[in-house]
């Protein structure tokens, strides 16, 4: 599976200048690669991104998660999510599993990865959980 440059140019502006909130990446089965699908702007949230998450269509996102430390100390940690719903078609599960690793190898800089099934597996209350 390619990756399209765009992915990785984008995501390196999520990272270095925090142009985007979150970007979420699909797999173009006719071109065999990996292309940007929505990008995020950075005043957009959390609610933002989960409605850009097909309910019945796997995806790839990145998300900029902002959050205060116990001491009020703002951070931020970048999470790669794999979202592949109960509900997909099961080719399209398969192909996005197999091509996961390679793809997370191309984006240097995620901390941390979420596999979710379903918007429970990846509500806010697991970001913050993971995130400290």
């Amino acid at each position: 599976m390619a990756v399209h440059d765009d992915c990785k140019l984008r995501f390196m502006e999520l990272k270095a200048k925090r142009t985007h909130r979150f970007i979420v990446y699909k797999i173009e089965e006719a071109q065999k690669q990996v292309v940007v699908e929505t990008l995020g702007e950075p005043a957009k949230g959390y609610e933002d991104f989960t409605k850009c998450l097909p309910a019945d269509e796997c995806r790839y996102a990145v998300y900029d998660f902002e959050y205060l430390t116990e001491g009020n100390v703002p951070k931020s940690r970048i999470f790669f999510i794999g979202w592949s719903p109960d509900t997909a078609r099961v080719r399209s599960k398969m192909i996005y599993a197999s091509s996961k690793d390679r793809f997370k190898r191309e984006l240097d800089g995620i901390q941390i990865e979420l596999q979710a099934t379903d918007a429970s597996e990846m509500d806010l209350d697991v970001f913050k959980s993971r995130a400290n």
